[in-house]
């Protein structure tokens, strides 16, 4: 079976998107049994990976903060309705992944060192004003704001459809928890592919300059997402106390993982950008919306929260 996540989604899954109900789910997991490289014997893999656990508590709060921002621009019920389950979701996603930092933190991997610039990024340069008291308007501000949440939901997206489909880590052995942690948190990154991009362009103005505006947002995220990614895994490795220094972060080791199916493409990631690019792009092209639900039916911690929300619901 071909491992090669679909990028385009089909005209019935656009049709379901249409009228698809994004719904947060008030997930948890156990963590007490996950080791610390949870990916067995693939520490470079495991911690390219956790990159994401470094990055996604203060990004998605940031993402929760700017759409509270904006919610009093939009004027389309139906987008509204998503926008506040996409915060639900968002809101839901960084509680879970910062329960991740604990648990890392527990194993003697300390990540504060590292999580202090991202908080700086999300929390001062990228606050409610401009750094440095730029003379940037508060309305253009705020758009700028919402172009980078679209343009690192392009790149979420892309990851979330490609764990969904990543064999390589269900062959390798990968934590069960983990695993879980990672395809819950992709799928619901599929269902709401769209919202952020739905949400810039109604916000957004009109014309060339939402556009240009557009092109900006990715122009910035896509370099520094790189470069934070690249650092992250270098920090990770770098203290990571079961390899004691005997292990630095490199692209041969790197690129090593991708062949087996532990970690994307460059091809991948790097072609994510180009198609959000187009004029005619809409994030419904991304993904599979379908593979998403059954992959939401199926999983524990989903199923969990849906039982207690079904038994409460009956109390």
């Amino acid at each position: 079976m071909s491992t090669e996540p679909d990028t385009t989604a089909n005209t019935e899954e656009q049709h379901t998107e249409e009228h698809y109900k994004i719904t947060p789910r008030r997930v948890s997991f156990d963590w007490d049994e996950t080791p610390l490289h949870w990916i067995p014997d693939e520490p470079t893999a495991t911690h390219v990976i956790n990159v994401l656990h470094l990055l996604l508590p203060a990004g998605e709060r940031w993402f929760v903060k700017v759409f509270k921002e904006a919610l009093p621009l939009v004027t389309d019920p139906v987008l509204l309705k998503d926008v506040k389950g996409f915060m639900g979701q968002e809101a839901t996603h960084s509680v879970q992944h910062a329960y991740v930092l604990d648990h890392l933190a527990a194993q003697q991997l300390d990540t504060q060192p590292y999580t202090k610039y991202v908080d700086f990024l999300f929390e001062k340069l990228l606050g409610e004003q401009p750094p440095l008291g730029a003379p940037i308007p508060t309305q253009e501000w705020l758009r700028f704001r919402l172009a980078v949440i679209a343009a690192i939901e392009q790149f979420t997206a892309v990851l979330g459809n490609w764990v969904l489909h990543a064999e390589g880590l269900d062959e390798a052995g990968s934590d069960e928890v983990m695993l879980d942690l990672l395809r819950w948190h992709g799928a619901e990154e599929v269902e709401h592919r769209s919202v952020a991009f739905d949400m810039y362009q109604h916000c957004g103005g009109e014309g060339t300059q939402r556009y240009a505006r557009r092109v900006a947002g990715m122009a910035v995220t896509g370099p520094v997402m790189l470069y934070l990614w690249a650092w992250g895994a270098a920090y990770l490795i770098r203290h990571d106390p079961q390899l004691a220094g005997r292990l630095r972060y490199s692209l041969r080791e790197h690129n090593a993982a991708v062949r087996k199916g532990l970690l994307p493409t460059w091809k991948e990631i790097g072609t994510a950008i180009p198609r959000y690019l187009r004029r005619s792009y809409h994030p419904s092209q991304e993904g599979s919306l379908r593979k998403a639900v059954e992959y939401l039916a199926q999983s524990p911690a989903a199923r969990a929260a849906a039982g207690a929300i079904g038994r409460a619901a009956i109390a």
